[in-house]
C-alpha cells in the first residue's frame, strides 16, 4: 500500500492513549492540509511523543484513485486516506498530490 510523506508538527493531546498528533501536507495545488490522529498511525517511521522535537518526517497509508495529469514530470493522482480512517477536521480524505509525495 503506497504512503504519503507528510510531517508531525506538534502533539495534540496525550488521550486517548497513545495519544494525538497533527500531521500536515501540501497538495498539488499548494495547500496545506492537517490531519489529526493517533500519534501510532503515523508513526511507522518515526517514534512520537509529547517531547519529541518537531517537526518530523512521517508517512500515512493511502490508496491512489486515479491519474488527474502529468506536469513537468512529476504526475498528479487523486489519493484517499481512508486505509487507517485518517481525515482533516473537517472529514476530508480526498486529495490531489504529486506522485513524488508516495513512497510506494
Amino acid at each position: 500500500m503506497p504512503e504519503l510523506r507528510c510531517e508531525a508538527v506538534r502533539w495534540v493531546d496525550d488521550e486517548p492513549l497513545p495519544g494525538i498528533v497533527e500531521v500536515q501536507f501540501v497538495d498539488a495545488a499548494g495547500q496545506r492540509w492537517s490531519l489529526i490522529d493517533k500519534s501510532s498511525v503515523f508513526a511507522q517511521t518515526a517514534e512520537l511523543a509529547p517531547d519529541s522535537v518537531y517537526p518530523v518526517k512521517v508517512t500515512v497509508a493511502c490508496e491512489v484513485e486515479g491519474d488527474i495529469e502529468a506536469t513537468a514530470g512529476d504526475g498528479v493522482v487523486t489519493i484517499s486516506t481512508s486505509p487507517d480512517g485518517v481525515t482533516t477536521p473537517d472529514g476530508r480524505d480526498t486529495f490531489a498530490v504529486n506522485q513524488s509525495q508516495l513512497i510506494p
